[in-house]
């Protein structure tokens, strides 16, 4: 017995990230952004404000991208002004990752940005709630 759409919570969930991407993609335009820049940069300058010069493998995983994809994207950035990359003198195949003043200064309106969006996105849910069930199937194992 197959579900209707509108049962599936596969294919709910599919709409409602598309709508949910929309709308991220909507707040972080007017800043220059895509969304995925937007995480690599806001998980830069959250990690340099704790006092971490991550390398992009270290950034990848914190921002659960992959890795080829997030150097290619740490290159839009830095082409941007918004980061710089050093080589690491421990490791010069690595390099370790640090926003510019420029980035600093975006980061935190960006930050804003889709926290506005998810505030509005998600207020028919308690947060709380959401929250929790997200954490959930995100931790899950297959």
């Amino acid at each position: 017995m197959s579900l209707a759409p509108g049962e599936s919570p596969g294919f709910l969930l599919w709409h409602a990230t598309l709508r949910w991407q929309r709308e991220i993609a909507a707040a972080l335009g007017p800043l220059g952004l895509t969304h995925v820049q937007f995480v690599l940069l806001a998980c830069t300058w959250w990690l340099n404000t704790h006092d971490e010069r991550p390398n992009q493998l270290a950034l990848a995983r914190q921002a659960g991208t992959d890795v080829k994809m997030t150097s290619q994207v740490l290159r839009a950035l830095e082409t941007k002004g918004l980061i710089e990359r050093d080589i690491d003198p421990a490791d010069t195949r690595a390099k370790r990752l640090r926003v510019t003043s420029a980035g600093a200064e975006l980061a935190p309106r960006a930050i804003a940005a889709v926290e506005e969006v998810d505030a509005r996105f998600f207020d028919p849910v308690v947060r709380d709630d959401a929250v929790a069930l997200l954490g959930r199937l995100t931790r899950r194992e297959s």
